[in-house]
């Protein structure tokens, strides 16, 4: 595994923790660069200030799974990491989705510029 994909892995797990422990707000409103934006499963662009208000009051996973992470590099200090993301609350159905993330390196520290979720449809025993 290379540096650039273990760094943004770890983000990525910190991200997960941050919202498992009520903190998202804080930690997202540290890594997001300014213009940065998420694109969420509900169908809804949050740039920055948003994101954070919205993490504010959100309700905390109980766990998360992140499975099949990949690392696309855009140039030296450009990265796309793509990952099948799993978070689960109790006594709701797990959120699956596909999920990519957009970083850039800015004074040797990397901000996540871009975000997306895609919902992955649950099967059922006729699919």
């Amino acid at each position: 595994m290379s540096q650039t994909q273990q760094q943004l892995l770890q983000l990525e797990h910190q991200g997960w923790q941050a919202l498992c422990d009520g903190t998202g707000g804080a930690f997202y409103g540290e890594l997001m660069s300014d213009a940065g934006v998420m694109i969420l499963a509900h169908g809804y662009a949050f740039d920055r200030k948003a994101v954070v208000e919205s993490l504010e009051h959100a309700p905390t996973w109980d766990s998360y799974e992140i499975t099949d992470p990949v690392v696309i590099s855009l140039g030296p200090d450009q990265a796309i990491l793509r990952y099948t993301g799993t978070g689960r609350r109790h006594g709701e159905p797990d959120f699956v989705a596909l999920m990519a993330s957009i970083y850039i390196r800015h004074d040797d520290a990397w901000r996540l510029v871009h975000y997306q979720q895609t919902p992955v449809p649950i099967s059922t025993p006729s699919d």
